[in-house]
């Protein structure tokens, strides 16, 4: 008797601290199946519950495969279901990875946007679009002024009347953005896309820690419920293999500050630090290296002893020709 109530005491104390815990997980452990995807991709045949995919889109047991790691290949996946959630966090499994050691690209791009299976420029998909775009860029152009290494990642919001300039990495667009080297790993790599109270948060798990590295933080973004969730990849002269492994999307609780009955689904995309595209500048030539500034130098010097052997050559040749006609 003494020992069933020792163990009920015990129960309770336990109880008692591991619950407020327990139920601070739960609220972000409410996974959406309607908006994720996770193995085995197939239901039957080529169908994929929840998801529609083009291009040069491959759907295997383990990954699919948005581009493969050849030339000039464009593939996609889109949610068949709009997000009417409020506040969420988008968590994606992927690998990019291929052939290429100092040269590859193109990347990929995670979606939430209006308008779903379009193809366009945008790394698969299309220009002037109205949502959320996080950009994993892998190639550098080195074009645009910016200073940042590749892979890169970044964020742009679009109320469908801004250009994605891929020949500046869309720098003069984006919200915010940090390095991110995700390519080559044998380990699982993963991408989380927190959406909470007007406030977008990306992170990464890109060491095989299990751990969570903040990316950017961007406060005062508005995005409307109703738009889809996707992905694109594509490939140029250079290429990788984009292969998203899973995605899960969990529903996070409403704030006690934010109102429940608001209707959200008309909201026009946008940001605090939402600015219309910069003028374009061209880059500058850039400063020649103190190897090439000697060599042409010398070439210029070489050329001026020409010149003036040649000079010389002819006055004196001249002279013995005035010689000449006065004997």
């Amino acid at each position: 008797m003494i020992y069933a109530k020792s163990i009920s005491c015990i129960t309770s104390i336990v109880t008692l601290f591991i619950a407020p815990i327990l139920a601070e997980w739960n609220t972000q452990d409410y996974i959406r199946r309607e908006h994720s995807l996770t193995k085995p991709y197939q239901a039957s045949g080529m169908a994929m519950p929840y998801w529609d995919f083009l291009g040069s889109t491959i759907v295997t047991s383990n990954y699919v495969r948005l581009t493969p790691d050849l030339q000039s290949k464009s593939g996609a996946i889109w949610n068949t279901h709009p997000c009417h959630t409020r506040n969420w966090d988008l968590q994606v499994q992927f690998k990019v990875h291929g052939r290429g050691k100092d040269l590859f690209g193109d990347g990929f791009v995670i979606w939430y946007v209006k308008d779903r299976m379009q193809t366009g420029p945008v790394f698969g998909s299309k220009d002037y679009f109205n949502g959320l775009a996080i950009v994993m860029d892998t190639y550098s152009n080195h074009n645009g002024a910016h200073n940042h290494q590749h892979p890169y990642i970044s964020a742009m919001i679009n109320n469908g009347t801004l250009h994605y300039d891929h020949d500046r990495d869309g720098t003069h667009t984006q919200l915010a953005g940090c390095e991110a080297k995700f390519r080559n790993y044998n380990h699982d790599t993963y991408i989380s896309i927190v959406y909470r109270d007007d406030t977008l948060i990306v992170s990464t798990d890109l060491e095989g820690k299990n751990a969570w590295k903040e990316c950017f933080k961007v406060e005062n973004v508005l995005l409307p419920t109703g738009y889809f969730f996707g992905a694109s990849a594509t490939t140029g002269d250079l290429s990788d293999n984009h292969d998203i492994i899973a995605i899960k999307m969990y529903e996070l609780d409403l704030l006690e500050s934010q109102n429940k009955n608001e209707d959200r689904s008309h909201i026009i995309p946008s940001a605090a630090t939402f600015e219309a595209p910069r003028e374009r500048i061209e880059d500058s030539k850039p400063a020649m290296s103190g190897v090439k500034t000697f060599l042409w130098m010398m070439f210029i010097a070489i050329v001026i002893i020409v010149l003036v052997v040649l000079g010389i050559m002819w006055y004196q040749k001249r002279q013995e020709n005035s010689r000449k006609r006065l004997y």
